[in-house]
């Protein structure tokens, strides 16, 4: 049994229907990755796994259902992080990451002196030591986002479901970001979803990727194994002509480098 199974997911907005029966598995320990064009429905996917979204269908982690839990269940299940947190209000870095214990706390309790030292821990693995007291509203959006995935790697959930958590970080950043979803996937049984907007980063950091078209999953690829041939084929239904190959860097670690070829000519 997989540890996330999500049948015949749909959903939409205003009676038009974004997703139209998705199914898709992730094992424990796996960081999968969601590609599609803008529209596809990526982000309607990740609202209605977690629960934001009315959806029909059925998502179980770990073999329970998540439809139907209380919220307050289901958020010591399932983190989402959306492209933009909704914070408004003035919040040092180390109060936003606090509010990742919120579902492990009583209604008046505070977090304790251990949750407070995780916290700092978290901001520190993320890149923002030092940074535990600044105004989160004064960061940059790259930091809001490194803020709120340390805020994530604490709240101790099964499942996290990112929405283009890359968006606002350079490349160092980018792939600081992806090694730690892999780090924090592979200690327990957990996994991620998440939504991407670099094909590159995708094939390089996720175990596995799901390509949606227009509300549907369109394939399942397996970036380690998987011939370039097939990638490719699967990958030109988002961008365009492809091609991929496979090199070493100067470490020595294997990876794939994506090309655009060009479009062809109207007419």
């Amino acid at each position: 049994m997989s540890f996330l199974a999500v049948q015949a997911l749909a959903a939409g907005y205003g009676g038009r229907q974004v997703l139209k029966g998705v199914s898709l598995e992730a094992e424990a320990g796996q960081l999968v990755g969601v590609l599609g064009a803008n529209g596809s429905g990526k982000t309607t996917l990740l609202k209605a796994v977690c629960g934001i979204l009315p959806h029909t269908g059925a998502c179980a982690l770990d073999g329970l259902g998540l439809e139907g839990l209380p919220p307050r269940q289901l958020a010591r299940r399932c983190s989402y992080i959306p492209q933009r947190s909704g914070i408004a209000i003035d919040l040092s870095a180390l109060e936003v990451v606090l509010m990742g214990f919120n579902p492990r706390l009583g209604l008046l309790e505070r977090p304790t002196p251990a949750m407070r030292a995780e916290a700092r821990a978290a901001l520190a693995r993320v890149g923002l030591a030092g940074r535990e007291e600044e105004n989160y509203l004064h960061l940059s959006e790259g930091q809001k986002q490194l803020c709120i995935l340390a805020r994530t790697l604490v709240s101790g959930g099964g499942l996290l479901l990112l929405d283009e958590p890359e968006s606002a970080l350079d490349l160092r950043y980018r792939s600081r970001m992806l090694g730690l979803l892999q780090s924090w996937v592979r200690q327990g049984r957990r996994a991620a979803l998440v939504a991407l907007h670099d094909p590159a980063l995708a094939l390089n950091g996720c175990d596995r990727l799901v390509i949606l078209e227009e509300g549907r999953v369109r394939g399942v690829l397996d970036p380690a194994s998987d011939p370039l041939e097939e990638m490719e084929r699967q990958l030109a239904a988002v961008y365009g002509a492809v091609s991929l190959c496979r090199c070493r860097g100067r470490t020595g670690h294997s990876q794939l480098v994506l090309l655009k070829e060009p479009d062809e000519p109207a007419g």
